[in-house]
């Protein structure tokens, strides 16, 4: 709502989760061991790469900002969550919605990036071996980070200055368990032309943009393997990239699969378990599935965690 008007929005009720009290408490003890495993698990990858020289290489350098990146992105909603099952009151100020939907479009669109720039490296550890040291050199990796960091700022500030222009009729709520971008601008009741229009030619460029390149970098990649001549060069080769695919695989696929489902069931509350996925479940699987077959991050993780006498 306008500053100016006289009807100013104090508050959105969020409206995301069932309001059946026998579920408050199981829904609180699913959400609180989540964000527990995925605190715990991030920050360790992220303490692991900081504290081996071993991963001190372009590689663990990005997967150390990913975990950042998931860390941050689950803590933007699943505090609030946790705090509106426990109160009871499910209430998000007006000031405080727009703070998390450009905290969650900043940290999601970061994710997205990061996802690009890693499968770049990949393809350049692959397919150029002898100049990957050159080229993916320290000031290199820093400035794509920082690069990633700008273009996610900028986007989710432009958002957000689109959706302040945006009055809004009682009743103030939103379907979905936080103040996610689409389903504000349909809370609204002037005019969102101009932000439908900007939501989507802006999503198709930084969602279209970064699925190509990383499209483009997994087909050299694949042509690149296939020429190998040994079985065991073949399998070393993809096994750098297996972890990176899965999680580019959940990511794509789960975010397309919540506005999909949103739209094919008509329904507001269809996207919001759906939202579920790539908003607090991958950041929590992201540590385990960079992990599990890594022997780099398993031994430093180990060695990390060992009590010295």
């Amino acid at each position: 709502m306008e500053p100016g008007n006289e009807t100013q929005i104090l508050e959105f009720h969020l409206l995301g989760f069932s309001e059946e009290t026998e579920l408050q408490p199981f829904l609180f003890g699913l959400f609180l061991s989540m964000y527990l495993v995925t605190i715990i698990g991030n920050l360790l990858i992220i303490l692991a790469t900081i504290s081996d020289s071993h991963l001190h290489t372009p590689m663990y350098f990005f997967l150390s900002n990913l975990s950042f990146a998931d860390t941050c992105l689950s803590s933007i909603t699943v505090p609030k969550i946790l705090v509106n099952i426990q109160t009871q009151r499910k209430v998000i100020s007006y000031a405080g919605c727009l703070t998390q939907m450009f905290f969650f479009l900043l940290f999601a669109a970061l994710e997205d990036f990061l996802l690009t720039v890693m499968a770049y490296d990949r393809y350049m550890a692959i397919c150029h071996p002898l100049h990957y040291t050159v080229t993916m050199n320290p000031r290199l990796c820093v400035l794509l980070v920082l690069g990633s960091w700008i273009i996610s700022v900028l986007y989710a500030l432009l958002q957000n200055l689109l959706v302040f222009q945006l009055s809004f009729c009682a009743p103030f709520e939103i379907p979905h368990f936080f103040c996610e971008l689409n389903q504000m601008v349909q809370l609204a009741c002037s005019d969102t032309f101009l932000d439908d229009m900007v939501m989507y030619i802006v999503a198709g460029l930084l969602g279209g943009g970064p699925f190509i390149g990383i499209i483009f970098s997994y087909s050299k990649i694949v042509s690149s393997i296939h020429v190998i001549s040994s079985a065991l060069g073949k399998y070393k080769a993809f096994s750098t990239c297996a972890s990176h695919l899965t999680v580019v695989s959940l990511f794509y696929c789960t975010s397309v699969g919540v506005y999909t489902s949103s739209f094919a069931m008509h329904s507001a509350h269809a996207s919001a378990p759906a939202s579920v996925m790539y908003s607090v479940l991958i950041p929590m699987f992201n540590p385990f599935i960079y992990s599990l077959r890594n022997k780099d991050i398993k031994r430093a993780l180990k060695k990390f965690l060992t009590v010295k006498p």
